[in-house]
């Protein structure tokens, strides 16, 4: 079983920003689905996690002391 992250993309000829599976071997030719053009940067994302364990979806009210802050209290950092 092989990751397939998703990474964030802008087009450097259309400027037309896009989402693509690639694959984390890095083999993946990424081209724009707008003008087909390959010259695309990727960009810097962030990304959510959600925990699988007892108790993953617990009221945003019982973790991080009550929501807020940088995370909405979902991230337990207190903030």
């Amino acid at each position: 079983m092989f990751a397939m992250p998703i990474y964030e993309y802008t087009c450097s000829t259309c400027a037309h920003r896009f989402e693509e599976l690639v694959s984390a071997d890095g083999r993946t030719l990424v081209a724009c689905p707008e003008c087909a053009s390959s010259d695309v940067t990727k960009l810097f994302s962030s990304f959510a996690m959600r925990s699988s364990s007892v108790g993953g979806d617990m009221p945003r009210s019982s973790v991080g002391g009550g929501g807020g802050g940088c995370c909405g209290g979902g991230c337990g950092c207190g903030h």
